[in-house]
């Protein structure tokens, strides 16, 4: 068994609720400090192995994090883990906390050599990525990003029935890790214009581009309902905000995503037809 979760106090009402997991002690240090020098943080809890963070998280060290727990928020509001740890590894983590009924925000902690991983990691629903040498800007950064879906920089109470009836959803500010020429870029899901399926690939494409990535269009479409993801056809799913028109064509209906010269048509397939009229055409509020 571990040494006993570390905690510090920097404010006592307000900031976020985050755990650090890594199984060396000079990088779980680092990253603590790190996570301190925020002033959206209030408390970091940390863990030796993933072993050690799942019992912090099921509340056998804390009693805040039992209590929100019993309120139906996230035990923590993020856990920043080391994907590299032995016994059950950060991707082992990141499966289970899949598993919970409201999880916490997920950020990894790579290495070079564990890069890799970072392509196929998007599945579990990492919010976003670390590489180690860590640097301050990088951290400050991951934790706006946590500080955007959850929604708030102030801890929940237990009293907190909106959030417990609420449980942060994805935000625009969810990025996904693409691999180009040996490197990882993260790329923010409000870049993507349309996705298109590849067969068990699918391509995002932006503004400023195309890229793969190893995850199945069906996957994308159910994780991007909330975010204004539609599917138009079995090979397209578009940004239903970035459409700007619907067309008849000689083969059927046609969807046209942006305007001007990088405007971009593609096919509305039959069965998909009635549903994109119903979401783009909306009946007007009542008490007009």
């Amino acid at each position: 068994m571990g040494k006993m979760p570390d905690t510090v106090s920097t404010q006592d009402n307000a900031g976020l609720l985050v755990l650090a997991v890594d199984d060396e002690a000079p990088g779980l240090s680092e990253i603590k400090f790190l996570l301190e020098s925020s002033p959206h943080i209030r408390r970091v809890l940390t863990a030796f192995d993933a072993a050690e963070a799942l019992r912090i998280l099921r509340g056998d060290y804390e009693q805040e994090v039992m209590a929100r727990t019993k309120a139906g928020l996230p035990p923590v509001d993020a856990v920043f883990a080391d994907i590299n740890m032995p016994g059950l590894s950060g991707m082992d983590l990141a499966r289970v906390l899949s598993a919970f009924r409201y999880p916490p925000a997920l950020v990894f902690v790579t290495g070079v050599e564990e890069r890799d991983a970072l392509v196929t990691a998007f599945d579990v629903g990492a919010l976003d990525f670390i590489n180690k040498p860590i640097n301050e800007e990088r951290v400050l950064k991951a934790i706006s990003r946590v500080a955007d879906r959850v929604g708030r920089t102030a801890a929940p109470s237990a009293s907190s029935s909106t959030s417990a009836q609420n449980p942060a959803e994805p935000t625009d500010d969810e990025v996904i890790p693409v691999e180009l020429g040996g490197t990882i870029k993260l790329v923010p899901r409000a870049s993507v214009r349309y996705v298109e399926a590849q067969g068990d690939y699918a391509r995002l494409h932006t503004q400023d581009g195309s890229h793969l990535v190893r995850i199945p269009l069906a996957q994308l479409e159910e994780r991007w309902a909330n975010a204004g993801f539609v599917r138009i056809h079995r090979s397209y799913l578009v940004a239903l905000p970035l459409v700007s028109e619907l067309r008849m064509t000689a083969n059927g209906y046609a969807v046209v995503i942006g305007t001007g010269e990088g405007a971009k048509e593609l096919p509305v397939s039959r069965r998909h037809t009635k549903e994109l009229k119903e979401r783009i055409v909306r009946p007007p509020k009542s008490g007009w």
